[in-house]
């Protein structure tokens, strides 16, 4: 992230608008503000240069895709070594059907997100895509039967 001066009031709430609505339009978010449209437009670029704003993003019916079933594989690697972490992370993130890596703490060094057909298609990715990598020691499967995302907060 790119250097920034500290966050305001201003900045947490055109935050919070834009995550609950990306697609909010400058007027109505400075409306929403308090702000003139140029300065809203300003503040806008600012956390978007400063990398506060990542991106925005669609958020789609899965089934609308042929997504029938997520799970979460939380994997255990067989070295928790940097290289073997960091390449297992950048090939899950090429299988399409991987929506999202997390590397935490814990037994478990990383949980993949992902997204399939069916409950065959579950057992032919984790046979074909997981077990056969050097890095994987074990993993186990839980499958998600709901996923809600809300705004972050800020930290006091």
């Amino acid at each position: 992230m790119a250097s920034m001066t500290a966050l305001d009031r201003i900045d947490f709430e055109i935050i919070a608008l834009l995550q609950n609505d990306g697609r909010l339009a400058n007027k109505q978010l400075a409306r929403q503000i308090g702000l003139a449209p140029s300065s809203c437009l300003t503040r806008v670029r600012r956390l978007i240069d400063s990398g506060v704003i990542r991106g925005f993003h669609a958020d789609i019916d899965p089934s609308a895709l042929g997504i029938g079933l997520e799970a979460l594989l939380a994997v255990q690697l067989e070295r928790h070594h940097r290289e073997d972490v960091d390449s297992f992370i950048a090939y899950a993130m090429t299988l399409p059907e991987v929506a999202s890596v997390m590397h935490i703490a814990g037994p478990t060094d990383v949980l993949v997100h992902v997204a399939v057909r069916d409950g065959a298609h579950l057992r032919d990715l984790a046979m074909d895509a997981f077990t056969t990598r050097p890095e994987v020691a074990r993993f186990e499967t839980s499958l998600l039967y709901d996923c809600k995302s809300k705004a972050m907060v800020p930290v006091s």
